[in-house]
Order: structure tokens, then sequence, then C-alpha cells
């Protein structure tokens, strides 16, 4: 079914009417039950989680925790060995052509800049031929920017209510912990309603709509955005506290091992030797995929295709902005590769660029436990010593401007960063919001996620078969699931009623945060997409 990309020109919710409707100078909220949910499937009552640590954003990246990592176990060294065996010759001359490739992409990105990443209009998303544009850009570079997904006047209104609901609530966590730029936020009124807006789940499933499946029965919707709840970002002019590397998000180690992202063998091509044939934008290999085996505080568990945030400034490069890199499937196969070489002349023996030669580099002598920037429960990191073939000086690209409303995209497996120091006169401000598909396990992450919002308290089993109608809504606003655990903002004032947030959101915004029924009785629905839709109102509860 071909989705709807009409723009959309919905009332905005002012902050007027949301002070009003919730008294922020009256707090704290009534307590009135009154949104009639499911009840919650049997089937999971059962499965339990463990909880997080508390924390902060640092809490996955030991460059910001200034936390020494240990040596990894020598069990590693025996994955290493696995991964590769038989291929070994064949692997040895796949990095040789890709160390080759790399230069040439490299010199490409430092002429082109920012201009490499694709820009579209949200109003063009129905123009063929720029879509088609975009399109390209995208699957070669990872990353893309949609403009004007929200009205300019709308996303500095979400920002204003921030800071008051911040400034409210002085207690607020964030990091670092004494000028906090990335707070412990996940349920302000801002963020549920930038989630929940018609035109970002739309623009979500038009960036979704990129990825494709070799498996035509694979349980998966692009067409349904799942409403993901992170953090928000405000960064003050001369920040360099927020000083975040290059990295890749949703695991580190276990893109390696076996029962993580082996289990759909999401880079099976990488480790034979082939990895030209390697595609990022295939889907149905990582509805297996464990991203996050060691239960990290921040380690996501769900299925992003892709990471995104809400800009609510204008901002430019070196003002605090983001960073990628924008080789995408040539840089996730360098440093999945990178922890089976060894220079045989290190960087002070070998001269200039003799030491990145490929003639230089030979398959490990003996078999390491090391995995370049990879430590378990933390994100993967990479720099310029542990991964020097990436040029990262020259090949981390800043995204062209942003302005308000504006939604900037990148896939999963992209390398990014953000300003060491900012260094413009404006606040740097977004909202983290990723796309992600409708899956039975993201399904099953949303209960949990529902169950912070409503219920309020860190749960070991999720959900109860209690009915959702009967909770005490004054008590939401526990961090979600993924994130560091506390009491979050449950006791926070100016949160939202879920009376009042049902009120004002539509019913697809409504099914992406599982709040109501997915309708898999519609005309002309695939099979597949009829199918994962009446799994999900089984798991939400709804068809029990």
């Amino acid at each position: 079914m071909r989705p709807d990309w009409t723009p959309v020109r919905k009332p905005e919710i002012t902050i007027t009417m949301i002070l009003k409707a919730h008294r922020l100078q009256g707090c704290p909220w009534a307590r009135v039950p009154g949104v009639s949910l499911p009840r919650t499937a049997k089937r999971r009552a059962t499965t339990a989680y463990a909880s997080k640590a508390a924390g902060d954003i640092s809490s996955v990246f030991p460059s910001l925790s200034g936390v020494d990592s240990p040596p990894l176990p020598t069990r590693f060294a025996d994955l290493k060995r696995r991964l590769i065996y038989g291929h070994e010759d064949l692997v040895r001359d796949s990095w040789h052509r890709l160390l080759a490739d790399l230069r040439t992409e490299i010199d490409v990105i430092k002429a082109l800049g920012s201009k490499v990443i694709p820009e579209l209009e949200f109003r063009d998303m129905h123009n063929m031929e720029k879509r088609t544009r975009f399109r390209d850009g995208l699957h070669k570079r990872g990353v893309g920017l949609i403009r004007g997904v929200v009205s300019e006047q709308e996303a500095l209104g979400w920002k204003e209510l921030l800071k008051r609901y911040v400034q409210t609530n002085p207690s607020t966590k964030g990091f670092p912990a004494e000028n906090p730029t990335v707070y412990e936020l996940y349920w302000s009124p801002s963020q549920v309603f930038a989630r929940a807006h018609p035109n970002l789940l739309r623009t979500q499933a038009f960036l979704m709509s990129h990825w494709h499946s070799v498996n035509k029965s694979a349980r998966i919707s692009t067409s349904h955005p799942v409403a993901y709840a992170d953090r928000l970002r405000i960064r003050q002019p001369g920040d360099v506290g927020f000083a975040l590397g290059p990295h890749v998000d949703s695991g580190s180690c276990e893109r390696w091992e076996e029962n993580g992202y082996g289990k759909g063998g999401v880079y099976n091509e990488i480790f034979r030797g082939n990895w030209e044939a390697y595609d990022p934008w295939e889907s149905s290999c990582r509805l297996p995929v464990v991203s996050d085996l060691y239960n990290g505080a921040g380690g996501c568990s769900v299925l992003r295709f892709f990471q995104g945030w809400l800009s609510m400034s204008t901002t430019s490069a070196w003002e605090g902005t983001l960073m990628v890199n924008p080789l995408l499937g040539k840089a996730t196969a360098y440093f999945l590769l990178r922890p089976f070489f060894q220079p045989r002349r290190g960087p002070t023996e070998a001269l200039g660029s003799d030491f990145l030669d490929s003639n230089n580099w030979s398959l490990e002598d003996e078999t390491t436990s090391v995995l370049q920037g990879a430590v378990p429960s933390n994100c993967q990191e990479l720099n310029a010593a542990l991964h020097p073939h990436l040029g990262l000086e020259d090949s981390m690209t800043h995204i062209p401007q942003v302005r308000p409303g504006d939604y900037v995209a990148w896939h999963c497996d992209t390398i990014h960063a953000v300003d060491k120091t900012h260094a413009g006169k404006d606040d740097s401000s977004v909202m983290y919001i990723p796309a992600c598909p409708l899956t039975e396990a993201n399904a099953e992450y949303l209960v949990r996620q529902r169950e912070t919002f409503f219920e309020g308290t860190s749960l070991s089993t999720c959900p109860s078969t209690q009915d959702l109608q009967a909770y005490r809504f004054g008590h939401i606003g526990i961090p979600a699931p993924d994130y560091p655990s506390g009491i979050g903002e449950s006791q926070h004032l100016g949160r939202l009623t879920p009376d009042f947030v049902m009120q004002n959101i539509d019913v697809g915004a409504q099914r992406a945060m599982g709040l109501s029924r997915y309708d898999s009785d519609q005309k002309n629905l695939p099979e597949r997409e009829r199918q994962i839709l009446q799994r999900a109102n089984e798991i939400l509860g709804f068809d029990v």
C-alpha cells in the first residue's frame, strides 16, 4: 500500500494551551484516569527484564565518562578466528580493495563537504524527480535532511516550553552534571507532541520506505513508525563538555558476536571477504538481531532504521552541530575488518603515507581479542589512532545548516559525532527522534515503554495483566526502558496527563505510542503487513 506523503497542516498546540490545560503554575497535576486501554497480552507477563543502571548519556561512552576499559576476554579471539575461518585469503584481498576505495571516496568527501548530504523539502516528498534524487543520495551516503517538517514557530515553541519545563524542575538530570547539555528527559510535553506530529510520522515512514527486504514474508512494516522515547539536547554557545567523538550506536561488540548481529548474519558478506556485496539497506536480516547483549545504561535494544533529530535552532558548522561519516557501507566494512589486521611497521617507523599503504598491513600473526573501540555495554567508538584509514579528520562531515523544524536522519550503522566546541552565538538544540519500523520485537518494546509512561515504576516483569485504565496516572514519567533507571520525571511538575495526550494527538500517533489498535482489516493491505499489524495488536493487548 503506497504511503500518503501529502503534507498535513494540523492546528498547533501552543504553549498557552498546554500550560492552561496542565496548570503549570498550580502543580501537582490532578490524577484523573480516563484513558481506556486494553488488557495487556498475558504471554508477556512472565518475561523478565533486568533493570538498567543509573546514569546519563556518558554511561555508554568511555571517552565521555573517563572510565578506562579493561581488555576483552580471550573468547573474542576465538570469535574472530571463527568469523573468517576458511576465508582468510579472501578477507585479506578484500581489505586491500577496501583501502583503495576509501582513499578515493575520502578525497571526494573532502572536496564536496556538506554538499554530499542529500536534502529534500517536506512539501516535495510527493515529487518523483526530487524524491529519486534524494533516494540515490541517501542510499549512497546513509544520511539525509528533510526540511520544514514542522513550522519554525512550532519548533521554537517546543524549545521554549522545554526551557520552562527544566526551569520548573531544577532537579532534572543531564550531562555534564554541573551544566547539562543533554537532559535525561523523555516525556516532556514538547517531546511527546513532537513524536506525535503527523508530519514527523509521515517523514519517518518516507525515510524507512528506502529499506527493502529479501524475505517477502518478513513481518515488518515501514508504513507504521513506532515512537521511541529518547533524550534532547540544548547546547549553549562556548560549550566544550559535550565533545562526543566519532561513534556508532546500537551496540559495539554485538556487531561481531554470533548471538548479536550474527543472529541475522547482517555482516556475513564482510567477514567472507566480499564487502562489496554487503547491503546496508536489507531489513529482514536485522529482525533477529540482539543489539544490547550487555544491558548497557542507554544501549538501544530496538531496531532503529534511522537515528534522527528534530532541530529547534538555526545551526551551522562549528556551532555544536552534527557531523557524519558519509561512507556508510565502506566505513562499516572497515571498522568491522580492522580487528583482523595489524601494521607491519608502526606510524613512527613508516614514513608518511607508507604507514597507511595496504602493503604495510597484514592479518594478525596471532589472533588477539582486540576489537578496536568496542567495549561491552558501550557504543562503538572510533578515532584516528585506532582507525587510521578512515581519515576521520577529513571524512567526518558537517551536516548543512539546519533551521527549526528540519529533521536530520542517519542510517543506524553511520559513524557520527558532534562539534567538539560550540563556537556559535545561539543555542544548538534538538530532540532526538529515531525512525523505527513496526516489528514484533519493537512492539514488545513498545509495551514496556508504554508502561514507563503510564505506570511510573521500574518494572522487572512487563507488562502485568491488570487493566491499564486502572492505573493512577499521576505517577507517569519513568525513563524509557533502554535508558538509565531512576525516578525520572515521575515527580516533575508539568507532566502531561494521558487524557490531554489522547485528546490532542491523532489515531496514527496513538498507534505509534501503543495507545490504539492498528487497523489490520483495511483494504489493499499487503499480506505480510496485515500479519505484523495483527501480531502487534496481540502483543499490545488489543486482540487477546
